[in-house]
């Protein structure tokens, strides 16, 4: 699961750049890509990759599509051989002879035989091909959330939630269809398509040519239709991801509540229902494109049989004539019969190919975040922090800088050559003025942040060198924004254990003072918390916190101002269980409230992005500095 914080608006139409977001590939250079002309081979040499895991499935398929499709063309053929010799047989002087039943009775099962083996194998076909589409659907859906997963957390403090699950739900849920069908389709209307043309040509190479001039112009035509609906298909899954984005910010419990106390329902309501209507617009224009041209190719693929009645009649009268070829009744049945199935596969073909286009925008968007690559990724060399060389749980700040990566380059860094050593059993505090950076320092240690210079040192070991899994093991992080799943209480405490006993449970939450709490409820660990655990109040939601954190055991506490927005009571309270949480751990603790650090081993005043001062609560005092008037304020 990941919990990214609201973002900001701008990631909408894509725009997010910088290293920070996309590992050095900016989502516009990619979506650059996938407009240019030589991406498109390679776009769908990778949508065929996707099937590659299921060959097998594929080959069985194509043996019933190929099977499905001969026995679409047979039965006309049947018919030829019923009309001319088994009810209208040749005598052999010219005339008609009386039907032969024997053979009638015999072609008539043979076609019953044929319908009932196509049905049959249409079945398997059908749940085939439904089978492969939607596993193929599923590994795409889940490469992609594994993706988000492994990106940095600078990704999701600049992308809108909701603009994420359009891209899992929408974008993916749009291309289905076509990994589905496009198999089965392809191959089936391909293969009908060819063995109903031989066919005609067999029966008659002069009505073939007549049925299939007109075939190369609505392939030209095709294709612009198919260009006119893929611009429209990426606008309306841009409009998807405004929709899914407003829903996930107005009916979050957050949004809700803002938008209920300061009276904004109606304005958010005229702001879906304005992006609903461009959504409806979109959707039709959709639909509608391409209709004309379909109905056109009905028209004149309907139109067909009666001009091949027309030439069929030209070519009785010629060979009456003495024309040197004869066409047979039987022919001109089978060969309409033909040519009017053609009309479906063909349809069928064009509409895929629409499809195709148009999903075309839709894989682009999906491998435009599959393309993106993790900032803070694993050198091939990298260890575990448990084969750290040095003292276990020391955390050092070697002259560390730190800029986010969509700064601009005169801007001033968020961290400027910060220097630390914390050592097991040590809590180091660190205290300044909102926008000092002191959370920054915090996510740097738990390697949520990359420094852009110096090193950050784990036991001894540059992070970078370190497996990143390994490292957030051995850390443990409580902020102030306490976040809980709507689950019960039980299971937001295993989320950092799984395994853990229901005993190990309520030793953690004994440490954190809310067991006596807990147990209060009517369902004890069994009470269901709420959307983002509003059922419970702020002090009970950070004790949750402080257990779940202490089931994990971690060597290292970070706590990032996980008091500042509590009650005294509440912050008394929870401040006893981060002290026990504390002890025999190394400890960095970003306070707001300095009387809440006041015990600390050592007190880093951090201003612009560099520590200024350093020392005990007493030794800042005596100093006169900015730690001493940053007391007064409070004091007063």
């Amino acid at each position: 699961m990941s919990h990214p914080p609201q973002g900001s608006r701008r990631a909408a139409s894509g725009g997010m750049r910088g290293r920070g977001l996309t590992g050095g590939r900016d989502p516009d250079d990619i979506r650059a890509e996938n407009a240019a002309a030589p991406y498109v081979p390679y776009l769908w040499r990778r949508v065929g990759a996707l099937f590659v895991p299921y060959r097998a499935q594929l080959l069985l398929t194509a043996i019933l599509v190929l099977a499905t499709s001969a026995a679409t063309v047979v039965p006309p053929l049947v018919v030829q051989r019923i009309f001319d010799q088994a009810l209208f047989p040749s005598d052999g002087a010219g005339g008609v002879a009386p039907p032969s039943l024997g053979l009638l009775t015999q072609l008539v099962t043979l076609m019953i035989a044929i319908f009932v083996a196509s049905a049959g194998l249409g079945v398997w076909q059908t749940w085939v091909t439904s089978t492969v589409g939607n596993r193929v659907t599923g590994d795409l859906r889940v490469t992609l959330f594994d993706r988000l997963q492994r990106m940095e957390l600078a990704f999701f403090t600049r992308t809108k939630t909701g603009v994420i699950q359009s891209r899992l739900q929408n974008d993916v849920g749009g291309v289905a269809g076509v990994l589905t069908t496009f198999v089965s389709s392809i191959v089936g209307n391909t293969a009908t398509v060819i063995a109903s043309l031989i066919a005609m040509i067999v029966l008659d190479w002069r009505l073939t040519l007549l049925a299939v001039i007109l075939m190369p112009a609505l392939v030209v035509a095709q294709r612009r239709v198919g260009l006119v609906r893929q611009r429209i298909a990426a606008k309306t899954q841009e409009s998807l991801s405004e929709m899914t984005s407003i829903t996930q910010e107005t009916l979050s419990v957050s949004g809700i509540l803002l938008s209920k106390v300061y009276n904004r329902q109606r304005l958010e309501s005229a702001r879906y229902a304005a992006e609903n209507r461009n959504l409806i617009r979109l959707q039709v224009q959709q639909a509608m494109s391409g209709q004309w041209f379909f109905g056109l190719v009905t028209v004149i693929m309907s139109s067909v049989p009666a001009v091949i009645y027309l030439a069929s009649g030209w070519l009785l009268v010629r060979n009456g004539q003495g024309g040197d070829t004869a066409i047979t009744a039987g022919t001109i049945v089978a060969f309409t019969t033909i040519q009017a199935r053609l009309l479906f596969p063909l349809m069928a073909l064009m509409r895929v190919a629409l499809e195709v286009q148009t999903s075309r925008a839709l894989f682009a968007r999906i491998f435009e975040y599959l393309d993106l690559i993790p900032a803070i990724a694993d050198r091939p060399d990298a260890r575990a922090a448990a084969d750290a060389p040095g003292p276990w749980g020391t955390v050092e700040f070697r002259d560390v800088s730190f800029r986010y990566a969509d700064a601009t380059d005169d801007s001033p860094p968020t961290l400027d050559g910060v220097s630390f050593t914390a050592r097991p059993g040590q809590t180091h505090a660190f205290v300044g003025p909102s926008g000092a950076g002191k959370t920054t320092i915090v996510y740097l240690a738990a390697r949520l942040h990359e420094a852009s210079s110096g090193r950050v040192l784990f036991a001894g070991q540059d992070v970078r060198e370190l497996i990143a899994e390994s490292v957030v093991e051995q850390v443990g992080v409580v902020t102030q924004e306490t976040y809980l799943f709507h689950a019960t209480i039980a299971e937001n405490l295993r989320y950092a254990r799984p395994e853990a006993t229901d005993r190990e449970l309520e030793q953690a939450c004994r440490a954190a003072h809310i067991h006596d709490t807990i147990v209060s409820f009517e369902h004890g660990y069994d009470t269901v918390v709420g959307e983002r655990g509003y059922r419970l109040s702020g002090g009970e939601k950070q004790r949750i916190a402080i257990a779940r954190v202490l089931l994990k055991d971690p060597p290292v506490l970070l706590l990032d101002e996980a008091t500042s927005a509590l009650d005294t009571v509440s912050e008394r309270v929870v401040q006893v269980a981060l002290d026990r949480a504390a002890k025999g751990r190394t400890t960095l603790v970003v306070a707001h409230r300095l009387s809440t650090v006041a015990d600390a081993h050592a007190i880093h005043v951090v201003d612009h992005g560099r520590i200024v001062e350093s020392g005990t609560h007493a030794e800042l005092l005596a100093a006169g500095g900015l730690y001493a008037r940053l007391a007064e304020q409070q004091l007063e």
